[in-house]
């Protein structure tokens, strides 16, 4: 099947790369020429593991290519996906701008009937709003179908692969067998629904987990306070079936560009609509409150921060990623350098990305070691296995005071006994 991509980001290209592997002939639009050049030399624009080959080797078979002229994308395709993206505007609403750019290009230039899947995490009642949109220009009967994505950066190809559900939500009959077909050679469980409680299932999952994100992080202030152990708690919680491990783990909140977007916009849904969600306010509040943890047991065994050396281990907001929006690095390094902190930071991937954000005011570090170097303090703040499997003898080794605050629970408290290092974690 003929199909089109419009927006090449981190949902735009695997969806195309899928969607090309399963054996569909997929066009890949963006209005960025840069990016698309970028990716026709056989590179891609963020880290995303597996993904690069995933491209290439559908770019060598001819079933997937890429364009900046948005009439030779749309050319004969009657089936065109919206994967661009949707940011946080003011007081939690979603920006829309992208995905109106989108329609409009797609109304002034398709030549045919068509099906329109956005899979775009977009407000309740967008996929209306879109069709009205697209039909005020075009001659051409419009077909909508909500089929949101559930990936996780750092493992979007496997979560393509082997989801739980394809969610495809639709007014017509016709457009949601048409969207069960080309995802048939999957083998993934699909659920039909009508547009507005797929584009609400989205919002409402997110939310969901962010919330069991935010719990264990309260129970987890309560187990220091306590003297119980969070991850005893989490895993004699985890064991009920009706609870679920997953989404316990006690850390310094959660980032990225989904969770704090989706949990704001749902949140700004409700209250246009005369509802208020006084959970997912909480949720909000635990996690911005939680993001401030670490810097808050390291003033408070310190007093003064100001002139201390720190190193800072991880930027991105979670492993296997670049991508550093909302990262409780973000706010932990801003809160550092106003209390006088000189800091040197480590990541794998995102330090090309950080530098965008702080710029000269901090050092930057290409390996554990040097980050660690002379300093009095260090922070976990990304849970990359480099960081997780780096040896407690270096902390001691190469700092000045070994002194650890360790925001992702990294190490077990009997191996960090084993040292001569303070430790600090969550919950423990």
């Amino acid at each position: 099947m003929k199909i089109t991509i419009v927006g090449t980001g981190h949902v735009g290209l695997v969806t195309g790369a899928y969607l090309a592997e399963i054996g569909h002939e997929v066009t890949c639009y963006d209005i960025d020429s840069d990016k698309i050049e970028l990716i026709k030399r056989g590179k891609i624009p963020f880290f995303e593991p597996g993904l690069l080959e995933l491209v290439n080797n559908n770019i060598e078979n001819d079933r997937l290519s890429f364009t900046n002229n948005i009439l030779e994308a749309l050319t004969y395709s009657e089936i065109i996906y919206i994967t661009v993206g949707t940011p946080m505007g003011l007081n939690g609403k979603v920006n829309l701008h992208y995905l109106y750019d989108a329609a409009d290009q797609i109304a002034k230039n398709i030549t045919q009937k068509v099906i329109i899947i956005i899979k775009s995490t977009v407000p309740i009642g967008t996929n209306r709003i879109i069709k009205e949109r697209i039909e005020a220009v075009s001659k051409f009967e419009i077909e909508m179908v909500s089929n949101p994505e559930f990936l996780r950066e750092g493992s979007a190809i496997h979560d393509t692969f082997f989801a739980d559900r394809i969610v495809i939500g639709s007014e017509s009959k016709k457009a949601a067998k048409l969207v069960e077909e080309i995802n048939k050679p999957l083998g993934i469980p699909i659920f039909k629904t009508d547009l507005q409680s797929a584009e609400l299932i989205k919002y409402s999952s997110n939310a969901f987990l962010a919330t069991k994100i935010s719990f264990i992080n309260e129970i987890a202030e309560l187990c220091e306070s306590l003297g119980a152990n969070i991850e005893d708690v989490a895993h004699g919680m985890g064991l009920d079936s009706r609870i679920g491990p997953h989404f316990l783990r006690a850390g310094i909140g959660y980032g990225g560009s989904c969770f704090p977007k989706d949990v704001s916009a749902l949140i700004h849904t409700a209250t246009e609509h005369g509802a208020e969600l006084k959970i997912l306010k909480a949720v909000n509040l635990v996690n911005q409150k939680q993001q401030d943890v670490l810097v808050e047991k390291a003033m408070h065994r310190f007093g003064s921060l100001n002139n201390r050396k720190a190193a800072i281990l991880g930027l991105s907001f979670k492993p296997n990623t670049d991508d550093i929006r909302e990262s409780p690095a973000l706010r932990m390094v801003s809160v550092l350098l106003e209390e006088g902190v000189n800091i040197t930071a480590f990541d794998p991937v995102s330090i090309e990305n950080a530098k965008k954000q702080f710029g000269d005011n901090i050092n930057y570090s290409s390996s554990i070691e040097d980050a660690l170097l002379n300093a009095e303090m260090a922070f976990i703040v990304t849970d990359w296995d480099d960081i997780k499997n780096f040896p407690l003898s270096q902390y001691e080794k190469l700092m000045k005071t070994p002194i650890l605050f360790d925001g992702r629970n990294c190490y077990s408290l009997e191996e960090v006994s084993r040292f001569s290092i303070e430790y600090f974690s969550i919950g423990r």
